[in-house]
């Protein structure tokens, strides 16, 4: 016991306790892959309290530990002024609340909640787990992250703990006690948020995790035969006697596929352990406020299974909200919200940027489109200039020497268009008729460990980018969608549902798709799908795997071509792909063929199972080739696109109304009937609608 153990209080100490054999029981069972023993994640239903319809948020992230009690007080003035209505605080923050060990300080973060609930300002309060105070590191060692080689690495960033650790699992889970019971009753907190970027950590190689890693193998498989099974262990001298010849797959470096898919898992299934965890907490002290986090599910170091599990420690689909581009941005934002009947949080929110100042205009273009999505709130990234750490040239709404930049404007003019646009339907809660499959699995084994790894040579071009390929023709086309795994998720709400690239084809989800045809449903899947098992291995029937009845057809062979050609409904359909599968009908009908291939082969088929509708692509999913089908396949699905918009333009239909948000520098014009007139300025369109760069429009 380290000397500052003494100084906790009675009652922390008893928790402490009670914690400590709580993470016991973590380690020897969620660690494993079991579920947690916490309840789900809250129906919202039942909390009608929690940020609802016709409540929309406006507000910035802010860090209070970079500013003095005047600068403070300043801060929160231009806020105010700016008709900010909320903000995020106390992530990355936990030497502030905890400078050591049991000794935990909330004078000066009181004052701040005060000060923000006076000014009218909502907090969603960010449980700061991350990063782990360097006290923790010292005190307790097996926090530090272990390298491949072997090597400890000392905390340089942020996201360097080992959040498998039992140390650490209890020390956080005090902190989010203490956290979440003194504010539990607090007037300004409006949410809570867990752990900010979790997804973002490093993976540790000591023996510890050696042994964990080991003890969640033993779970899953049970026997030491069945793991050599499932990780073909056969191939080249690979076999395994015993558990404790398991060692750690590289996450960098040479392996095969098998391992480093679970690798993943097992990392992934820690992290959820993590946020189920902090939920159970969230339910034990503040039942009536609704988790809203920022956890980054799809970062690269990591990553973890979000749309397996997010149910149960999600009341609020968040990310940070950081686009490229439109259609990127969007796809990201809906991936956060999967199936949840709740709008989108935009816990951090494009505003200026590293090495980037900022372009006018550009986050209330955002913020519009993220509207149109269904998000309810945008908390800018960040208030002030950072002055130093990493984020220095970071650039926020308030300039390092303290002087508001056009920044806070552009919010706070999104802040009055908001509040007014609150009464005509906003947030919109949306009903997509489409689904798109997404899987974690899916994206791990599709980009396996290399150098020798042969998918690497096969499955191109990369996963993500192949379901953002499906996504981006039904964006385009105005149309809602919602990107699920469909093995964890409910079909039925659906008339369609797109399979893009779907690598992996479990048990599960195989099941789910067969039923959803069978009942009635239409299903389009790509080429690349159903190649290999739950484990990893390239399956030994048919392809697609547990489905090729489905579609009744086989595919084995495959070609690299010229820019594939085919044509459909008497019309020729130019792409800009290369690669096509040889498709082998059974009892499904050709509906294209490719016209530049040497036997002119199947491009989309379709077959007729129970009462629905399965089509098959015989090329990657991406816009020139599910583009032009697009019609053909909503026809089938008896679906009616959304509003026609031209390039860079992009609608939704709210309550009557139509939001038009112009993504383009340039100004756009569209067609209308008659007359129409805008909510926003009273502007009266006659025959056409004009949009200036950047800017959008409610029209009635």
């Amino acid at each position: 016991m380290s000397p500052s153990r003494d100084k906790r209080t009675h009652k922390a100490s008893n928790f402490e306790r009670r914690v400590q054999s709580l993470a016991l029981l973590f380690l020897a069972g969620v660690s494993l892959g079991l579920s947690s023993p916490v309840a789900a994640a809250q129906n919202t239903s039942a909390h009608p309290d929690w940020p609802g319809p016709g409540e929309l948020f406006v507000g910035t992230c802010y860090q209070p530990i970079d500013r003095s009690p005047q600068q403070i007080d300043e801060d929160i003035a231009i806020m105010r002024r700016a008709g900010f209505n909320v903000v995020r605080m106390g992530d990355l923050s936990w030497d502030s609340f905890e400078p050591s060990q049991g000794k935990f300080t909330f004078d000066w973060f009181d004052s701040i909640m005060d000060k923000m609930h006076a000014a009218g300002i909502r907090v969603i309060l960010d449980i700061p787990g991350l990063p782990a105070p360097i006290w923790l590191h010292r005190s307790y060692p097996g926090v530090d992250i272990v390298a491949q080689n072997g090597t400890r690495l000392p905390p340089a960033e942020r996201y360097m703990d080992n959040i498998s650790d039992p140390n650490y699992i209890r020390e956080v889970g005090i902190l989010a006690d203490t956290l979440m019971k003194r504010y539990a009753h607090h007037p300004a907190v409006i949410a809570v948020g867990y752990d900010n970027e979790i997804g973002n950590g490093f993976m540790s190689y000591s023996e510890p995790d050696r042994q964990r890693f080991i003890t969640w193998l033993k779970q899953k498989y049970g026997t030491i035969d069945a793991l050599n099974k499932a990780w073909a262990t056969q191939r080249w001298s690979r076999r395994l006697n015993d558990f404790e010849d398991v060692d750690l797959p590289l996450a960098n470096g040479p392996g095969p596929s098998e391992r480093y898919l679970d690798l993943h898992r097992y990392w992934s299934d820690v992290t959820v352990a993590r946020l189920k965890e902090l939920d159970a907490i969230r339910q034990r002290n503040m039942p009536e406020i609704p988790s809203v986090s920022n956890l980054w599910d799809t970062a690269p170091r990591r990553g973890f299974d979000y749309l397996s599990t997010y149910k149960t420690y999600v009341s609020y689909g968040a990310e940070g909200f950081y686009p490229g581009d439109p259609i990127t941005g969007s796809f990201g934002a809906l991936m956060t919200k999967g199936a949840l009947p709740t709008p989108i949080w935009f816990n951090e929110f494009t505003a200026g940027g590293g090495g980037f100042y900022g372009t006018p205009g550009r986050s209330r273009m955002y913020a519009y489109l993220g509207l149109m999505m269904g998000a309810q709130g945008i908390l800018a990234w960040t208030f002030n200039s950072h002055q130093g750490g990493e984020e220095q040239a970071l650039f926020g709404l308030v300039d390092h020497d303290g002087t508001p930049s056009w920044k806070v404007d552009e919010f706070a003019r999104i802040a009055t268009e908001f509040k007014r646009l609150a009464k005509y339907g906003f947030p919109r809660y949306t009903h997509p008729e489409v689904a798109i499959a997404y899987s974690f699995d899916s994206f791990i084994d599709s980009h396996p460990n290399g150098p020798s790894n042969t998918t690497l040579q096969y499955f191109k071009p990369p996963y993500t980018e192949q379901v953002q390929g499906a996504f981006e023709p039904f964006f385009r086309a105005n149309l809602d969608t919602a990107i699920i795994n469909i093995g964890h998720e409910s079909l039925s709400p659906y008339k369609l549902v797109v399979v893009p690239a779907d690598y992996m084809m479990d048990a599960a989800s195989a099941l789910a798709l067969r039923k959803y045809v069978s009942n009635g449903g239409a299903v389009l899947m790509t080429a690349l799908s159903a190649k290999v098992d739950e484990h990893g291995q390239w399956f030994d029937t048919p392809l697609p795997g547990r489905l090729s009845d489905v579609f009744g057809l086989k595919t084995n062979a495959f070609y690299d071509s010229s820019a594939l050609k085919f044509e459909l409904d008497g019309k020729s359909i130019d792409t800009n792909v290369h690669r096509f599968e040889v498709l082998e009908p059974s009892t499904a009908t050709v509906l294209a063929r490719f016209t530049n291939t040497p036997d002119h082969s199947p491009a989309l088929t379709i077959n007729k199972y129970g009462k629905g509708n399965a089509l098959y692509l015989a090329t990657e999913s991406n816009r020139s080739t599910i583009g032009p089908i697009l019609e053909h396949v909503l026809q089938l699905a008896g679906i009616q696109a959304g509003p026609s918009t031209p390039e860079g333009v992009y609608a939704r239909t709210v309550d009557g109304r139509t939001l038009y948000v112009n993504t383009a520098e340039e100004t756009k014009i569209m067609a209308i009937s008659g007359s129409k007139r805008s909510i926003q300025t009273n502007r009266v369109y006659e025959g056409t609608i004009v949009l200036g760069p950047l800017e959008s429009d409610l029209i009635q």
